[in-house]
């Protein structure tokens, strides 16, 4: 089917932001801080994880993959972001449009399992500290990281096999910064409205049945901290389990909205802006959020900066 539709068309063209020429300068070094800023915070958690040997429990187990994913995710996007920024469009073959869409769900729906696994690992640990250890043992925790990344992958395919049976006779215009689902539907001289619904219920095991556990295994999270006897205690945890919240929330709520309804009819624009919100914003925020300000991550930090000076 794609040799099919690269007869009809040859390239989509992306618009990118289409900023005036002075926002140029600004714009590409703004993205590239960000995108150095993500590199750098989930590669140090990355290499944390690996070399220190208090940072082996589940959760960080857990961590190093949700930053692995985030690492993927953006870096099948902004390189090419930066590309068009300056260029102001950008031409891509057919075929690596659909390839980079396909990475953009592999990462996404990855990112998804991973954060509903997090959740869980969390749930055990608070509302059953006792039994944590032994029900999230190394076996538990490879099955539930494997399953999440072939997950991930393989029902990406479902959506981009039907995306591409569709016919795309022209325009071959996308108003958006990467290939993504509703400049598709919107471009095809198909009828989308079948592959539409198919894409919703097969988008409901990546998006809304994880973010329905997510929010449940919270709700228990939450009652089990009232029970906590020290005020510091409670808030403390409080704290931590809501900026894990909102982080979620953002997370799911953007893709609920762009997803779930495809072609709703949101502007070019609207749906640039909430793109950013998963494809910048959470991996930004993730590893400050997820680890980052965690204590034992930070001596993990000072202990790797001045162990040389120690010699």
């Amino acid at each position: 089917m794609l040799e099919e539709n690269q007869s009809s068309i040859l390239f989509f063209q992306l618009l990118g932001f289409q900023n005036p020429e002075s926002f140029k300068i600004p714009l590409f070094c703004s993205l590239l801080t960000i995108y150095i800023v993500i590199l750098s915070g989930n590669l140090l958690i990355m290499a944390l994880v690996l070399l220190s040997q208090r940072l082996q429990s589940p959760m960080y187990f857990f961590l190093t993959h949700l930053s692995l994913c985030d690492v993927f995710g953006t870096t099948n996007i902004i390189p090419n972001m930066l590309q068009l920024v300056m260029l102001d469009v950008l031409s891509m073959p057919v075929l690596e449009c659909f390839v980079q869409f396909y990475f953009f769900g592999c990462s996404t729906s990855t990112e998804s399992f991973l954060l509903t696994v997090m959740s869980y690992d969390r749930y055990l640990a608070i509302c059953y500290p006792l039994h944590y250890i032994s029900v999230m043992d190394l076996q538990l925790r490879l099955l539930l990281v494997t399953w999440s990344w072939l997950l991930g992958f393989m029902l990406t395919l479902i959506p981009v096999v039907l995306v591409s049976t569709l016919q795309y006779c022209g325009p071959n215009v996308i108003d958006h910064f990467f290939c993504d689902l509703a400049p598709f539907l919107k471009l095809s001289c198909s009828d989308v409205y079948v592959i539409q619904t198919e894409i919703i219920v097969f988008s409901m095991p990546i998006i809304l049945i994880p973010f329905v556990f997510i929010l449940i295994s919270y709700i228990n999270i939450f009652l089990t901290i009232l029970k906590i006897p020290s005020i510091n205690g409670r808030q403390k945890a409080f704290s931590t389990c809501s900026s894990h919240l909102i982080i979620v929330c953002i997370y799911y709520g953007t893709l609920i909205i762009v997803y779930m309804d495809p072609t709703k009819g949101h502007s070019s624009n609207v749906n640039k802006s909430l793109s950013l919100l998963y494809i910048i914003v959470t991996p930004l925020f993730n590893p400050v959020i997820y680890s980052l300000r965690n204590k034992e991550l930070q001596a993990a930090i000072r202990k790797i900066i001045c162990q040389p000076s120690g010699k």
